[in-house]
């Protein structure tokens, strides 16, 4: 029994060495997300301001499909984009500045949706203005080899639609740099939410300043 007892531990032993040989699986990639919108002091009801659609966010930062989360040496090569390989945003970088941006003009408007392709939304009969934003940069800038920000530049364009052709109400590029606590991708995604968030306050003041364009 003892010399049987013996023979299959060293079976069982030699099995669960050639297990640790085996490949490990490959690790799964961090996801990302712009998190919880920051708390509003005071907000205001949503029908201070006129009316809104709000268009589908152009993404010339990236292919719009993509989940990447990009970075660049600019103390290194300015010109070379880069993609971490263990890191992904939860969905395309426009879909998710979008809808927080959304979030953030909600707060003091009513805010529509003005989708590629579909027919104007209209209210009271009318069409309201239609507010166009294009992503032209989203990532993480290493400024050096730990010192790093999270660069946001969007383009917003209003357009008044209702007189017969289109009507240019206003136009302004937001461009945001956002220090990150660290030389990683999570410090980096954390400080382009912020970016977002902080182009999502000036954006909402810029509307405010426009010319009234109620329906």
């Amino acid at each position: 029994m003892r010399a049987s007892t013996l023979w299959g531990a060293a079976l069982l032993a030699t099995g669960l060495s050639a297990c640790s040989n085996l490949p490990s699986s490959p690790n799964q990639p961090a996801r990302f997300d712009l998190g919880p919108l920051p708390a509003v002091a005071a907000a205001a009801p949503a029908s201070v301001h006129p009316v809104l659609a709000l268009a589908d966010i152009q993404a010339r930062a990236q292919n719009e499909n993509s989940t990447s989360v990009l970075y660049r040496l600019a103390y290194a090569d300015a010109n070379a984009q880069h993609a971490y390989a263990y890191a992904r945003w939860s969905q395309p970088p426009a879909v998710l500045v979008q809808q927080r941006l959304r979030d953030i003009l909600s707060q003091d408007r009513i805010v529509l949706s003005a989708e590629r392709g579909a027919q104007a939304p209209r209210v009271q009969g009318q069409t309201p203005p239609v507010l166009q934003l294009a992503l032209e940069e989203f990532e993480q800038v290493f400024t050096g080899s730990t010192a790093s920000v999270g660069a946001l530049r969007l383009r917003a364009t209003l357009i008044d639609s209702r007189r017969g052709g289109d009507v240019l109400l206003g136009q302004r590029l937001f461009a945001l740099q956002q220090p990150a606590s660290a030389a990683n991708a999570a410090a980096g995604a954390q400080a382009l939410a912020q970016a977002v968030d902080q182009a999502g306050l000036q954006l909402q003041q810029w509307l405010t300043q426009l010319p009234a364009q109620a329906p």
